[in-house]
């Protein structure tokens, strides 16, 4: 696989690769691409809801940088949310 540079690991977020699955062609006219997710910084595609949801946040003024975020999750959203709220 191609490798690129990015600025920070945010940036990569959401920059997941297409992949053909060819095995999976029912017949010769048809093609299948998944988008792997798994290629998020965490490997999880909540990655680019959890960007989103700061981003949109901090640019309506609703947190500042030095505000603390508490999510009631124990799974992926709350993993993201800490990847994200950890980088920025």
């Amino acid at each position: 696989m191609p490798t690129q540079d990015y600025p920070n690991t945010l940036a990569a977020i959401g920059e997941t690769p297409m992949m053909n699955l060819p095995s999976l062609r029912p017949d010769e006219g048809a093609s299948i691409s998944v988008k792997w997710e798994g290629a998020n910084p965490t490997g999880s595609l909540k990655d680019r809801m959890a960007l989103a949801m700061v981003e949109a946040a901090r640019e309506r003024g609703d947190i500042a940088p030095e505000d603390p975020i508490v999510e009631f999750t124990g799974g992926s959203t709350g993993t993201s949310l800490a990847f994200v709220c950890a980088v920025l």
